[in-house]
């Protein structure tokens, strides 16, 4: 599948694009199913809130059309979309109006092993941390560096994800992934105010929780809330929801409200 650049098959940006000179810009990663974009509405809604904390001109119409196009060409797999403030003189000064750029990419479906859902994963317990910048929080954006160093702390087949805390010991999220807990009943994720990425599968997850009647609440973790949760899994719009058996010393059982979730959710990613 060729990658398209402001909806023309190409293969390159120019080397003055400030998404490649300073990470200015976003990205959205999305599963498609049958050609059709898994999501889709979420993902448009991060992406537009993005773009207004930002300030980057895009045309939100076009970049739907053509993630649609994009999908319905790729069939199934994995569409990346990628938003940058376009081409740059020398220095970070920008031109609020400025249009951005647009890329989208393509994949073949992504492939996990099996026993990730079913028996569930490990976490490793990264020492990267994560800056706190509430400016970004939440943002999918192209600064990345933070997640690419942590996921190097690990190398072995024994762990599938690494959680990752911010700098004042928080529990905030996997590498690639939301967290939920468990805890008497309650559905818990963390605050996402100070940094991490405000996943779309964890919108979605605490949507239907809410209409299902399960309570639900977004605040502080700290390790000993982790330690003391009935249940744990961790999440994306991509592979779904893998259980989380442990973590350093830590370990956890394959509960039932993260089975019902992961039934929810399995519906949802196989349309």
């Amino acid at each position: 599948m060729h990658s398209w650049v402001d909806g023309q098959p190409a293969d390159s940006v120019p080397l003055n694009d400030r998404g490649l000179a300073y990470g200015d810009g976003l990205f959205e990663t999305v599963a498609v199913k049958g050609g059709r974009p898994v999501l889709l509405e979420r993902h448009l809604q991060r992406l537009e809130e993005g773009c207004r904390r930002l300030a980057l001109a895009a045309d939100h119409h076009l970049i739907r059309n053509e993630i649609q196009a994009y999908a319905a060409a790729l069939g199934d797999g994995v569409l990346k979309l990628i938003l940058t403030r376009g081409d740059s003189l020398r220095g970070y000064g920008i031109n609020p109006g400025a249009p951005v750029r647009r890329v989208l990419q393509g994949s073949a479906p992504a492939a996990y092993p099996p026993g990730h859902e079913t028996v569930g994963i490990r976490l490793f317990p990264c020492a990267t941390r994560l800056a706190e910048q509430p400016l970004l929080a939440g943002l999918k954006h192209l600064n990345r560096l933070e997640q690419v160093i942590a996921r190097a702390e690990w190398q072995d087949a024994e762990h599938a994800e690494g959680l990752m805390l911010d700098m004042s010991g928080r529990v905030i999220e996997g590498v690639f992934s939301n967290l939920f807990l468990v805890r008497d009943g309650t559905l818990l994720t963390a605050d996402l105010n100070r940094c991490g990425v405000a996943g779309v599968m964890r919108a979605e997850i605490l949507a239907r929780a809410q209409a299902l009647g399960i309570p639900v609440a977004v605040a502080d973790i700290s390790l000993e809330h982790l330690q003391q949760a009935d249940e744990v899994f961790v999440c994306n719009s991509v592979y779904g929801i893998w259980p989380v058996r442990g973590c350093a010393a830590m370990s956890w059982p394959v509960g039932p409200l993260t089975r019902k979730l992961q039934g929810i959710v399995r519906a949802l990613l196989d349309i």
